[in-house]
Formats: C-alpha cells, sequence, structure tokens
C-alpha cells in the first residue's frame, strides 16, 4: 500500500492510496476524503496504446525513437512544431518543452481551457491565487457562477452542507435543483449581471469600504461605470429580473461568500472581461468574499525547463508552417475549435508524431505514434488549479509498455547536445515546493493585490454587445462520463422539447464554420434558445471558429451562434 495522487486535468487533485492493484481516495486528505470520480474507478479498465508504430505498422520503441531523431535532425528547427497539453497534469510533462525550446523549435501559448478568464484575474489583481478549499469550507454561502461540481469539482460536495447554495448557470445542473436560489441566465450575459449586482449592492451600502479605502479605491468609478447600464433594457436582454438580483442580494448580506466561477462565463471573446466583472463583485465585498475560478497551478514555481522559443496562439494554429508536428497529451484534432480547419491544414504536414496513452482522431492521423507510460509507471509532482498544495506522485509498478515524458526528453537531448539534468534533481526541486507552496496564502488576498500599487484595477469600459441574432446558443460543457475527448465520449444534441424535435430524431446543426449531424435526446434542464453538445462529443468542433478571446489567447468556442435543420 502506498500513496500517489490523479494526474486528470481536474480542480480536486486528490490524493489516492494504491493498494494492491486498486486505486482507493486518500481519506485523510481533506479533499479527497476517501472517494474517486468514475474516470479512476475505471481507469485501467480503459484501452490504452502498448506499442510504437510508424505509418500503422508496429515497430519497437527503439526503432520509433531512432525514427524521431532522424525526423527531427532532416527538418529545419523553424519548421517543428511542439504542441503539449494536459492529458497528465504531473510537473515532469515540461520537460519535452525543454528538448524542444533548446533545439529551437515552435511553442504554444494562449489555451483551450481557462486562458481568457485567467487574463481577466490578472488584469485586477496582478496574479492568480486561490483561496484555500479550506477557506471555501468555512464559507457561509457559496454561489456556483458557470461551475457543476457534480461534473467537474465532486470533492466540493461533503462541504455543501449546511450553506446557502446560490447557482448562475444557463442550464438547470443537478446543484442548481438544490440550490437555494437559482438564476438560469441567458449564456454570454454573465458579465452584465455581475455589473448589475455591483450596482445594486452599492446602492444598498453592502460593499466593505474600510477594505476598498485601502486596496481598490477606485471602487466609486467602477460604479459610475455600472450606472451607464440601462436597467430594463439589459434585464430583458439577459432574461434576469430585478428580483433575481435582490434575492442574491438579501441572502448574501452580512454573510462569508465563496464564488466559483466556471469556463463556460469565458468561452467567448470577452471571456476576460466577463470574469474580470465577476471577480470585481467579489472584491466590493471586501474581506467577506472569495472568488476562485482556475487558479495558475504553477504560480509561485519558477520551472527548471528551459522555455524561452517562439510560439504560436493553440487556438488557431496554422500546421502549413511546419513539417514535424509533435503532439503530447492531447487530442487536437477533435479538441481545437474548428475541426475543418485543423484537418486541412494539419494534412500538409510531413510528420506528425503522436505521444500519449489512448487511440484518438489524431492518433490517428500520425504517422508515429509513441506509447507514453500512466501515472502509476514514472514518478512524477502533480500541481492543482483547485487547491494550493503540490502532491507527490511516485512509480508504483514498473512496466514494459511506453516510455516517460523524461527518458523520451533525455534520449532526444543527448542526441542533439542538450544538456538535461537528472530526473531526481528536477523532483527533488519540484519536492522542495510542496506542502502548500513557498508564497502561497489560504486567503491570499486579504491583505492587497500583486498589482503595482497593491490595489485591484477595476474594469474602466464597456463595450461589448450580446449577439442578439435569433439563432441558438451552442453550449460545450464537460460530460460526467468524459474528460475532454478522455474516456467515454458522448454522441447526442440535447435539446429542451419545447424546441418541437422528437426524441431520437436526427438533426443537424450548422454553424458558419461547419455542419454535424446527431441524435436528439430531450434535456428540460436546457433553455429553449440553446442546444447543448458535451466536450469531446466527435465532431462538435466542426461547428466551432478559430477566433480567440480579446486578451488571454484563448479559444472562443461559444461565440458562434448555430442553426438547426431536419435531416
Amino acid at each position: 500500500m502506498s500513496k500517489t495522487a490523479c494526474p486528470l486535468d481536474c480542480y480536486d487533485a486528490c490524493s489516492i492510496i494504491y493498494d494492491e492493484g486498486k486505486l482507493k481516495g486518500d481519506s485523510k486528505h481533506f479533499l479527497t476524503q476517501g472517494f474517486l470520480c468514475p474516470h479512476l474507478n475505471h481507469y485501467e479498465k480503459h484501452k490504452r496504446i502498448t506499442k510504437p508504430s510508424y505509418k500503422s505498422e508496429i515497430i519497437s520503441m527503439d526503432e520509433a525513437m531512432q525514427y524521431l531523431k532522424e525526423k527531427i535532425k532532416s527538418i529545419p528547427n523553424n519548421r517543428i512544431l511542439h504542441l503539449r497539453g494536459h492529458g497528465n497534469f504531473g510537473l515532469m510533462q515540461g520537460v519535452t518543452d525543454h528538448f524542444f525550446a533548446s533545439y529551437g523549435a515552435t511553442l504554444t501559448k494562449g489555451s483551450l481551457c481557462d486562458g481568457a478568464g485567467e487574463a481577466g484575474i490578472l488584469e485586477g489583481r496582478g496574479s492568480n491565487f486561490l483561496n484555500s478549499p479550506e477557506q471555501i469550507a468555512k464559507s457561509e454561502v457559496i454561489i456556483f457562477w458557470g461551475r457543476n461540481p457534480h461534473v467537474s469539482n465532486s470533492h466540493y460536495l461533503p462541504m455543501l452542507k449546511g450553506k446557502t447554495i446560490i447557482v448562475i448557470d444557463p442550464v438547470r445542473t443537478k446543484i442548481a435543483e438544490q440550490a437555494d436560489y437559482f438564476i438560469q441566465i441567458k449564456p454570454h450575459a454573465d458579465m452584465y449581471l455581475a455589473m448589475l449586482l455591483s450596482r445594486f449592492m452599492m446602492i444598498e451600502g453592502m460593499e466593505d469600504r474600510e477594505y476598498l479605502e485601502e486596496f481598490a479605491s477606485e471602487y466609486e468609478e467602477f460604479y459610475e461605470l455600472s450606472q451607464s447600464i440601462r436597467i430594463k433594457k439589459t434585464l430583458e436582454k439577459i432574461d434576469v429580473s430585478l428580483g433575481d438580483i435582490g434575492r442574491v442580494l438579501e441572502l448574501i448580506r452580512g454573510k462569508r461568500i465563496s464564488i466559483l466561477v466556471g469556463l463556460g462565463v469565458q468561452k467567448y471573446r470577452s471571456g476576460a472581461e466577463a470574469v474580470r466583472c465577476i471577480d470585481a463583485f467579489g472584491v466590493l465585498l471586501g474581506k467577506s468574499c472569495g472568488v476562485n475560478f482556475l487558479g495558475n497551478s504553477t504560480e509561485g514555481i519558477a520551472s527548471p525547463f528551459y522555455q524561452k522559443a517562439p510560439r504560436v496562439a493553440l487556438g488557431n494554429i496554422d500546421f502549413t508552417a511546419y513539417d514535424l508536428v509533435f503532439i503530447q497529451g492531447m487530442n487536437p484534432l477533435a479538441q481545437m475549435p474548428d475541426t475543418n480547419r485543423v484537418e486541412e491544414s494539419i494534412s500538409h504536414v510531413k510528420e506528425v508524431v503522436y505521444f500519449g496513452l489512448y487511440e484518438n482522431e489524431s492518433s490517428a492521423r500520425a504517422d508515429l505514434v509513441i506509447p507514453a507510460k500512466t501515472f502509476l509507471e514514472k514518478d512524477d509532482i502533480r500541481s492543482s488549479y483547485g487547491a494550493n498544495d503540490l502532491l507527490k506522485m511516485p512509480k508504483q509498478y514498473e512496466s514494459d509498455i511506453g516510455i516517460s515524458e523524461y527518458k523520451l526528453a533525455l534520449e532526444l537531448s543527448n542526441a542533439f547536445d542538450i544538456e538535461l539534468q537528472s530526473e531526481s534533481e528536477y523532483l527533488e526541486y519540484f519536492e522542495s515546493h510542496l506542502l502548500h507552496v513557498k508564497g502561497r496564502k489560504d486567503a491570499p488576498y486579504e491583505e492587497g493585490f500583486h498589482t503595482d500599487d497593491g490595489e485591484f484595477v477595476f474594469i474602466d469600459e464597456l463595450d461589448f454587445a450580446l449577439n442578439l441574432k435569433r439563432d441558438l446558443f451552442l453550449i460545450t460543457c464537460k460530460s460526467a462520463k468524459s474528460l475532454n475527448s478522455q474516456f467515454h465520449r458522448e454522441s447526442h444534441v440535447y435539446v429542451n422539447a419545447s424546441m418541437g424535435y422528437l426524441q431520437g430524431q436526427r438533426i443537424r446543426i450548422v454553424s458558419q464554420n461547419g455542419a454535424l449531424e446527431l441524435d436528439v435526446r430531450f434535456d428540460e434542464n436546457l433553455r429553449n434558445d440553446c442546444i447543448l453538445i458535451y466536450s469531446g462529443t466527435p465532431g462538435v468542433n466542426r461547428l466551432t471558429s478559430s477566433q480567440l478571446s480579446f486578451d488571454g489567447f484563448n479559444a472562443a468556442y461559444q461565440e458562434n451562434k448555430v442553426k438547426v435543420e431536419i435531416c
């Protein structure tokens, strides 16, 4: 019996007990509390890639590495792209960045996930630290703003007992059904609701003036900006009432509050502004309120890996600029927006290398496929964007399958005379940050912000309008069955029955970027101006565009609306 940690891209970052081949939740860990999610409970049942292949022919690992070295050597370094995702959240995954950056290849910037929201947090606070789960557990009121904990944050559920729950979401999620109050907001309207909540909260004198005078002294200018919003017209646009705003303020008055913000609110070009306005609402409430988006999991940890390299935005890469693309820990042919464009662009690449655990659209396109090791077969340490501590991930057993990120980078570094420290040195460096990372606090902004003057920076203009076209909003939230394109992927489109379609009917969903045919399933929890296609559903990104957020280089998956046609 020994301890390790979950590697998956998730808020919770569970502590695990590995016991005679079985994974169990660590009952002594504050957040894990002895239970694991379905993905981990069935982790080793998911079929993985076990052997390398080249042009669909099985080869040995030695042959695979030799092919890779030869291809890299034959291609100019500025024609090589390293495309790394977070299929595994271990810190040692970045060692491949070290090799490719040192070699002169191109890396990526931005995000398919949270870049816009983080940009908004950074603009206001100057850093992206979290209130710890321990702080959230002390709250009297928790506002889930576009976050569905039953799917993406299940280990927070036990701490909700006895608390007032408010949910703001376009979908009536399970937590919304259990909430004390639920606002089924129109998609893309979060910024306006946050501004109106701030306005009426200040009218009622609920702001923490002592805190604001010291750490956010421009709050009155922000209040003046909120007054520029036309109340009646805006409420009609976002489908919220004055009664909704009044009830939220009534429930939070004089209480200790945590606002947990999900990814959906920032899947738009103006995503940074939406999160920034929600953050400002929390700041106005002062020390009694903490706002959590996704924390920067490596905040306060200087990377030991060389990373200075030319970079391209992840959300709209032009693959025709490269002759070799090395894909690690992601599935760009399913998860990048505008799949039709991605497929056409990557078809011009001479050599596509896929390094990962599972077969998917990207491994099927790859010329060279190299199997990775699972988190149980190598040493690593993981950070978390939902908690402040780091967790060790020691190797649990030896396996002949796959190669670790460090060993792959070591072979390449040796072949191209690039200096690389020993694996143990890197692990010891990360271990030096164990427990709470140096500089992180449970309530990091009680004594000011990390801006130049130590004060919160409020947004000072509003120049983004709602998309009022009559077409339908496309919602692409996470499924309980899958994690992006891993595990059990969905294959349906979900609509409200009032829209007039039949259960099981085949419909064609059309956007300006492409089309997709799926069978209908009813979901009475949806608004009738929305359709829902879960992230990871094969083909969903044929509908999304390559537009990036105005800040943060984030994919704006939900910026474009869609139409529906009967097949």
